[in-house]
């Protein structure tokens, strides 16, 4: 423990002053907005480290971490073991909104009574069965009930934790925050809410306009602005301030941030959806060759319906033999935790040297347990561990060293037993779900395989693909790029709510790092096999693209 006074960002780093505010608050709630690029996971790990550190979270209390997302919540926590170390990150506790309050219906489910009562072994399906099961969209419902019923609960909930963070702020829901206040509201509890409010893109979910001001009046939050981006070049930084002058005109970035004529702008039209293709992906090969733009730093973003407009493209890729990553197919299991489980595994097992697989592994098995009970368990499971390579060293011997990976996966799910598994998220409640989860991370793997006959590589191309990525401008959030491909900057595609496809684009442009690369075709044939509306001719998104206009480096016309 260190003094107060004496506290440094941890690996060294350098936090801009509302930042570094933010970090060593002692006292007050933080109502804390930021825009992309700022570094607000940074800012939280660094508070963490300050709170564990100093002291100012005394032991035994902890940090509850709240996210919208499994990958958000999952990074966040990698994050602050980084900065913290395992020791202390151990008194860090990341989950969802929604497995948050399954934790709070499963240590509290007693009180529940009536129509809401539930078994011990209830589970979590497609539709509600009295006692017996309950619907994901309860989770949240059902735990404000017992808060609100419940000295005992929200006591217990209170006496846990000294602070908590609220991740990803403008996302939240009534219902969510309901939560928030019924857990948090009128104690000494210290909240630290971060978001940005120009990147509110989950409007369709019901995300509470005004949420940072509604929660700064309830919560009597002290508001503070991370101005800098750390991520984009200064004249993507001047095309993305032009939309936050629309979006939120008190969070216009001033102008020392913005000098400097780095960074590159492209505003492309297409006569039609084949031209673009075959010219972007000409384009992605001359920046994988020419300048060594590894694969990873490139990503191509559309709006929503990936596959309809990004077809073309990835056919021309892969004629190139570009490597891509269709993120629709592979987001979603690559996030999972229990996929994430499965791989950590083999790679401790067929790997040479992987400690960051084996922290992660012990944090997924034995996440939040006392210190004798986690010796227990560190030691049994590493004496399963030596079992299952003696295995390996035998198959190896027979010159067949990745034979049997999927038998000691079977083994290890085993072991560990479906208590522990469900626990790794709520939606696995519903053992379908689990199943679905664990049968299409072997299909992945398998599909690696056929790519690289070698596991470990494998396993590594599972999360972490050397390949472009392709994806929707949702599934981008929170991620960056050194050059990013907007694909149909066009009015057919940008329908509905035109607040939320503003903030949505913004999303997107603040992806780039170096280069941005907004494109527009005049004509995109039918899909095939696609039977709803789809518009062959197409226009341009004027006002969208007019954000870039001033600041293009080549306006080109193909």
């Amino acid at each position: 423990m260190i003094a107060v006074d004496a506290w440094l960002p941890s690996d060294g780093l350098t936090l801009e002053p509302n930042a570094l505010r933010a970090a060593k608050e002692q006292a007050r709630c933080l109502a804390l907005t930021a825009g992309p690029g700022a570094g607000k996971t940074e800012m939280l790990a660094q508070r963490a480290d300050f709170l564990l550190r100093t002291g100012t979270c005394r032991y035994p209390k902890r940090i509850l971490a709240i996210s919208f997302k499994v990958d958000a919540s999952k990074n966040l926590k990698e994050r602050i073991q980084q900065r913290c170390g395992q020791e202390l990150a151990s008194r860090f506790d990341s989950y969802t909104f929604h497995a948050f309050a399954k934790r709070i219906i499963d240590r509290f489910r007693v009180v529940l009574t009536g129509n809401d009562a539930l078994d011990l072994d209830y589970s979590i399906g497609e539709r509600k069965v009295t006692k017996r099961q309950i619907t994901f969209h309860d989770l949240v419902p059902l735990a404000i009930q017992i808060l609100k019923a419940s000295t005992v609960a929200r006591n217990a909930i209170r006496q846990t934790y000294s602070d908590v963070f609220l991740d990803e702020f403008q996302d939240c829901t009534d219902q969510q925050y309901e939560l928030v206040k019924v857990a948090f509201q009128g104690t000494s509890i210290r909240l630290t809410a971060v978001g940005d409010t120009k990147q509110k893109i989950m409007g369709w979910a019901g995300a509470l306009d005004g949420i940072f001001q509604t929660f700064a009046r309830d919560f009597s939050a002290v508001p503070l602005n991370m101005y800098r981006n750390f991520r984009s070049k200064p004249r993507l930084l001047r095309m993305q301030n032009e939309i936050i002058r629309v979006l939120d005109p008190a969070s216009v970035m001033p102008d020392h941030q913005l000098a400097g004529e780095e960074g590159e702008v492209f505003a492309w039209q297409f006569e039609n959806a084949q031209g673009e293709a075959e010219y972007l992906a000409d384009l992605i090969a001359g920046w994988i060759r020419n300048e060594q733009v590894p694969l990873s730093e490139i990503a191509v973003l559309v709006s929503k319906q990936l596959d309809l407009y990004a077809n073309h493209l990835m056919v021309a890729l892969e004629v190139r033999g570009i490597p891509y990553r269709n993120e629709q197919e592979m987001q979603d299991i690559t996030v999972e935790p229990a996929a994430r489980l499965v791989v950590d595994y083999l790679s401790c097992l067929y790997g040479q040297r992987e400690p960051k697989a084996w922290i992660r592994l012990m944090n997924q098995l034995i996440p939040f347990a006392d210190d004798e009970v986690q010796s227990s368990v560190r030691q049994n499971f590493q004496s399963f561990f030596k079992e299952q390579r003696k295995i390996i060293a035998m198959a190896e011997l027979l010159d067949e060293p990745f034979s049997g990976w999927w038998d000691s996966v079977c083994r290890f799910l085993k072991k560990i037993g479906m208590e522990t598994l469900v626990a790794l998220s709520p939606d696995y409640e519903s053992h379908a779900r689990l199943g679905e989860v664990v049968g299409d991370t072997k299909a992945r793997i398998e599909e690696l395989l056929e790519l690289t006959p070698d596991l470990p590589q494998a396993l590594t191309r599972f999360s972490d693909d050397q390949a472009v990525r392709i994806l929707t401008i949702h599934k981008s959030k929170g991620l960056e790029f050194d050059s990013t491909i907007i694909l149909a900057v066009e009015n057919e595609i940008l329908f509905g709510d035109q607040d939320s496809n503003l903030c949505a684009f913004f999303v997107g442009v603040s992806r780039a790092k170096r280069r941005l690369v907004l494109t527009y075709a005049k004509q995109r044939d039918r899909p095939l096999n696609y039977a709803k509306r789809w518009d062959v001719i197409r226009t341009p998104q004027q006002e969208y693209l007019q954000y870039a206009a001033q600041f293009i480096t080549d306006l080109t016309h193909i």
